[in-house]
């Protein structure tokens, strides 16, 4: 027998470590080729590494949540050869999927060190069942099911890595008509339960702190009468041809920001502070934050400069199902100018939203209400929606963080403006 080394190969240009995120296989599995080995993520994407031969798994590199560099051994494998060592770098699969198709790994318990080899016994290694207040461990497939089935799963023990809960058991659980997960007495409500953050929250987490703790915020909030605005929608919506999505605030909004920025072009642009300079865009890539089961991810609408209303839609309806499916790639996720978050139908009042950096704006939507508003004679009843803005006060003052926001709050207010070429 000879022992085959796999290293953690190249994942994108640039890229000096990756977060390991996900194994699939542990300690004595036997593997065939081409099979899953376990995912990386860098820039909030997934990379699943595949075995580049059959054998038998005896040593994985460390733990979910360790960070790895390129090119360092990552698996290794007892494979039948003479008994030199064999060393390969693996080639990630041919898709890199989003962090959202990760499993939540967030109450893990400590893993066992990977390099110890598991209990023979599945059952001796399932996870106990869990505290009412502690997440279980599980995929956002996994939690959909069980959602949809009416399961807590925090009634199943899971036999998968960490005590997380695979497909099977959710099978095996309703299969057993949901007898066999008897309650078990449970830990005090008061203990305390240690939770790692890693994958995509320890990104988001890290990302924040970057633009919290670099760029002094400046957040504008403006109150539009979206009332004009929700009639032509209506309109739209109801006689749009079957191909088309149902059109949202979000296409209108992004027209009208794309004609502001023609006239301030600057709010367009990443800030490099390490050297002082602001970098102008020509192209209006719009970021569209969008909360996925893993996470808040920002996919970008490329060049929405040149797409009109309805391309938009079809834009952004396409990118948000990749995103929340796991299918969207790094290249989908990455490259915004500028930003745009909305909470829907949570929205608030208002909001603080902090800057995607080293963008240098960022447009919050609130929620939508009817209002009285005062038209120079008598209260009436308007639709009206709060803007929540932040821009960095360091290349962006606020008398033009006004101008940005007056002029979409007029192009909102007014929509045929967002058609005509003035």
């Amino acid at each position: 027998m000879a022992e085959r080394v796999v290293r953690l190969p190249d994942v994108g240009e640039g890229i000096a470590e990756a977060e390991l995120v996900e194994w699939h296989v542990k300690v004595g599995d036997v593997v065939r080729e081409d099979a899953v080995l376990g995912a990386v993520m860098t820039d909030k994407a997934t990379v699943e590494i595949p075995s580049p031969t059959d054998g038998r798994v005896t040593w994985l590199a460390g733990n979910v949540g360790d960070l790895l560099a390129i090119g360092s051994d990552f698996v290794r494998l007892e494979v039948d050869g003479r008994s030199e060592p064999a060393t390969e770098a693996a080639k990630p699969a041919p898709a890199a999927t989003a962090a959202a198709k990760r499993a939540d790994h967030g109450t893990s318990p400590p893993r066992t060190p990977a390099s110890e080899p598991p209990a023979q016994n599945s059952q001796l290694s399932a996870s106990p069942l869990r505290d009412p207040v502690e997440r279980p461990l599980a995929a956002p497939a996994v939690r959909l099911r069980a959602r949809e089935a009416g399961v807590d799963l925090r009634q199943i023990r899971g036999t998968g890595p960490a005590g997380r809960i695979t497909h099977d058991d959710l099978d095996a659980y309703l299969a057993r008509g949901r007898t066999g997960a008897t309650a078990a007495a449970h830990p005090a409500r008061t203990a305390v339960t240690d939770i790692k953050i890693v994958g995509l929250r320890r990104k988001i987490a890290e990302k924040m702190s970057i633009a919290n703790s670099r760029i002094p915020h400046i957040t504008y909030i403006e109150e539009i009468d979206v009332t004009a605005l929700e009639d032509l929608r209506a309109k739209l919506n109801s006689q749009r041809r079957p191909d088309r999505p149902k059109l949202t605030l979000l296409p209108f909004l992004m027209r009208a920001m794309v004609r502001a920025i023609a006239e301030l072009p600057h709010f367009n642009a990443h800030f490099d502070d390490e050297v002082g300079v602001l970098h102008q865009h020509a192209g209006v890539h719009m970021g569209v934050a969008t909360q996925t089961p893993a996470g808040l991810v920002v996919p970008v609408v490329r060049h929405a400069e040149a797409r009109d209303l309805w391309d938009c839609a079809i834009e952004v309806a396409r990118l948000a199902e990749a995103a929340r499916n796991g299918n969207a790639t790094r290249g989908e996720l990455t490259g915004s100018t500028i930003t745009i978050t909305s909470l829907g139908a949570l929205g608030g009042l208002a909001t603080t939203p902090i800057i995607n950096h080293p963008e240098v704006a960022i447009v919050g939507v609130n929620r939508i209400a009817v209002r009285p508003h005062w038209d120079g004679a008598a209260f009436v009843p308007r639709q009206m929606m709060n803007l929540s803005s932040s821009f960095d006060h360091r290349v962006i003052d606020g008398f033009d963080a006004a101008q940005f926001v007056l002029r979409i709050k007029l192009l909102l207010e007014t929509p045929a403006m967002i058609f005509i070429d003035s």
